[in-house]
Formats: structure tokens, C-alpha cells, sequence
């Protein structure tokens, strides 16, 4: 049944497929290795690294989500996007990937490329000349990174796309901040889509992974053997978990972006808010872009404070409600300050040129009532206009 809606596949994938006791949800099978049934005879799994139940499940609701044809889920994001540089590049092959990605992201390529495992170009996709003389490098591989993170700025994918296919790049598209539910990515042009499966899609920030899901079937193998080759993939407990958690994503993201509508028209009064980053304000850079592309807008949001970094200190110190804390797309809210936190690994230098400031604080809105959600948010701007420090 390949026209099932999405959260028809999130709640129906694997449902009534065990055969052994017919248990309505799929069991979880721990084991390592499987018996094979005869001397000779290759069975379907033989040893947990290379494939489980459990993360077959997990995967084929993945790509069904993303309209791919196949996925490798992996034991974290960052171990995605490895595998993906892995599968794909060698010593003389160039990415090029967004100036302002996430900071593990910029890590990983840099510190590799600094290797000599390839090379990296760091490029503002959004500055369409910077693009061209990047890809006219004849990059083997382009990532982009859409909204991007943590400034949400928006890339016209299937434009991209375009030009990247002209000079026979593979582009992936990081999808974790819109899910399959708002973005499909491999629709607009895409070869690969690459998840943080932390986020959204588990959604309740007990479990760590990552995905890539491709559009080929032959792309899908080749990343399959690299997975077992380096040890990429991931387990089956958490492959269970993040399944039982996509179980819920639609129901879930409803939820996240209404309560992210109501947070924004409450910023817009704060004197300490001094500009909002969403998507879904007409002044944002990638409003049109956004949708055009987008089936929603999202609920991540980050804005620059106003006051003092001090006052910032404290603004966030009071809130009861927001955690400080990394990762995003859990229930919980939470509050980041991605300078010193998500993205100190890249650098002084990368982090200005990146235009993520000091004065910046990222929100991920989980699934309070949003009235509570604003009432804390209030509480610490009032104590914050009047703190001295």
C-alpha cells in the first residue's frame, strides 16, 4: 500500500508481524547472533551488526516515511553523516557542506578533511554565487542542511538539487528538524535524507541514533555494507524505542508547532527579544522558500537577546519550565545556548562567520501547554529587565 499517509506508516510498520506468538507489537530481539539453518545456508540475520529484526523494522519506516527505497539506521546522527562521507569519498573527493550546520557536523568534516580523508568546503548556501564556485569545484557530494541549525535558515532544495546534478554531485538533505511529516526531501531531488533519530522521530530523549535513507535500492546496499563494515549501525533495544516513539510523530509535531506559533507571537512583544529566527515569519529570509517546500513551518526557534550577556545568564537561569540543556524534539522544553554548547566545537572564527552570536539562545518547545510555557518564559524576562548584576 504505497499511497499510506504518513502517520498511518509511523503507527502501522510492524504491526501484527510476529509470527512466532502473533503478539500485536513487534518483540524486541536482543540476541546477538541467529542460528543458521543448515551448513551453507546464509539466513536472513546471522550476526546483530550487520542486521536485526528490530532495526528492520525501524528502517523500512523510516524510508517508507521519507519515499525512499531503502535506510541504514545507525547508533547516533553524527555516525550517520560518517557513514555517509565513508560510503561515498575518498582522499581526492570534496563535500560541501553549509557554513552554519550543526556544530558535531562541522566537526566531524573538518577534523576528517584535516586528515586527508577528503576535502571540505564550507559554503553560505544561501549566497547563490558562493554556491556556484563551490559546485563548480565538481564536489562528489553535497549536504545541506534545511532549517538549518541553529539559525533555521532556509535552502531551496530542488534548486540546489538542479545544479548539483549538472556537475554529477549526490546531495543528502538533513531532515531532523521537520521530520518526514512537514519536509520530504527525496521528492524535491534529493539522493539521500539524514536524520538525528535523537529528535523528533524518537521524541522522548531516552535514545540516541541516526538514519540515512536513500532513494536507490543500490545506494541503500552500498551504505549497508560500509554500516557493518565500521561498526555504524545501531542496536535493537533502540531501535525498538525510537520505533514505539515514531509511533506518535504526527500527533506529536501537531503539537510542537502549535505551541511554537503561540511562543512566537509572545516574543514579538518582549523589549529583550531583539530578532526572532523562524521559518514561518514573513520577514525571514526563507519564508517563500520555506513554503513552497515545507507542509509546515516547525517548532524550532531561535531569537538574540537584548539585554546584557550577563542578563542573558540570568534570563535563562530562571526559567522552571526550559531546560538548559543540548539535543531537541523531545516532550520536555528546552533552552540552548548554542555559542557554548551545540556549537562551541567549532571555533570563534567559524561560529562569527556562521553568525551565531553570543547573544543567541536556540528553543526547542516540547509538549507543556503552551499557556505555562509562555507564563515561565514571562516570569524570566520580568526578572531579567530588572536584574543589576
Amino acid at each position: 500500500m504505497s499511497n499510506r499517509k504518513p502517520a498511518t506508516i509511523a503507527v502501522r510498520t510492524g504491526i501484527e508481524s510476529d509470527t512466532q506468538h502473533h503478539a500485536v507489537v513487534p518483540p524486541i530481539y536482543l540476541s546477538t547472533n541467529y542460528g543458521f539453518p543448515a551448513f551453507g545456508e546464509v539466513p536472513t540475520y546471522d550476526y546483530t551488526r550487520s542486521g536485526n529484526p528490530n532495526r528492520g523494522l525501524l528502517e523500512q519506516a523510516l524510508y517508507e516515511l521519507e519515499s525512499g527505497k531503502g535506510a541504514v539506521v545507525t547508533n547516533c546522527g553524527t555516525s550517520a553523516l560518517n557513514l555517509w562521507a565513508s560510503a561515498f569519498l575518498g582522499p581526492e573527493d570534496t563535500i560541501v557542506a553549509p557554513h552554519d550546520c550543526y556544530g558535531g557536523s562541522y566537526r566531524l568534516f573538518n577534523t576528517r578533511a584535516q586528515k586527508g580523508d577528503f576535502k571540505v568546503l564550507f559554503v553560505d548556501q544561501g549566497d547563490d554565487a558562493a554556491l556556484e564556485a563551490a559546485l563548480e569545484t565538481k564536489p562528489k557530494l553535497v549536504l545541506l542542511e534545511t532549517p538549518s541549525n541553529p539559525l533555521v535558515r532556509v535552502v531551496d532544495i530542488a534548486a540546489v538539487c538542479e545544479k548539483a546534478k549538472k556537475v554529477g554531485a549526490l546531495v543528502a538533505v538533513d531532515n531532523t528538524f521537520l521530520t518526514p511529516v512537514y519536509q520530504k526531501p527525496l521528492e524535491l531531488g534529493a539522493d539521500f535524507v539524514i536524520h538525528s533519530t535523537t529528535k523528533y522521530l524518537n521524541g522522548h530523549s531516552d535514545v540516541i541514533g541516526g538514519v540515512v535513507i536513500t532513494k536507490t535500492e543500490q545506494h541503500a546496499e552500498d551504505l549497508a555494507w560500509w554500516g557493518n563494515c565500521i561498526g555504524a549501525t545501531g542496536t535493537p533495544f533502540d531501535s525498538y524505542m525510537t520505533l514505539r516513539g515514531i509511533r506518535t510523530l504526527g500527533a506529536r509535531m501537531r503539537v510542537h508547532e502549535e505551541s511554537s506559533q503561540h511562543i512566537l507571537e509572545f516574543l514579538k512583544q518582549q523589549p529583550l527579544v531583539k530578532v526572532i529566527y523562524h521559518p514561518s515569519l514573513p520577514e525571514h529570509p526563507g519564508h517563500e522558500i520555506a513554503k513552497k517546500q515545507q507542509s509546515g513551518f516547525g517548532s524550532m526557534l531561535s531569537f538574540e537577546f537584548a539585554g546584557s550577556f550577563e542578563q542573558l545568564k540570568y534570563f535563562v537561569g530562571e526559567l522552571k519550565l526550559f531546560s538548559l540543556a543540548e539535543s531537541l524534539g523531545g516532550v520536555e522544553s528546552l533552552i540552548c545556548h548554542p555559542a557554548s554548547m551545540t556549537h562551541r566545537a567549532m571555533g570563534e572564527a567559524a561560529l562569527e562567520e556562521a553568525g551565531v552570536s553570543q547573544q543567541l539562545l536556540r528553543l526547542s518547545v516540547g509538549l507543556e501547554d503552551a499557556t505555562d510555557l509562555i507564563d515561565d518564559l514571562q516570569q524570566a524576562f520580568d526578572k531579567a529587565k530588572t536584574f543589576q548584576g
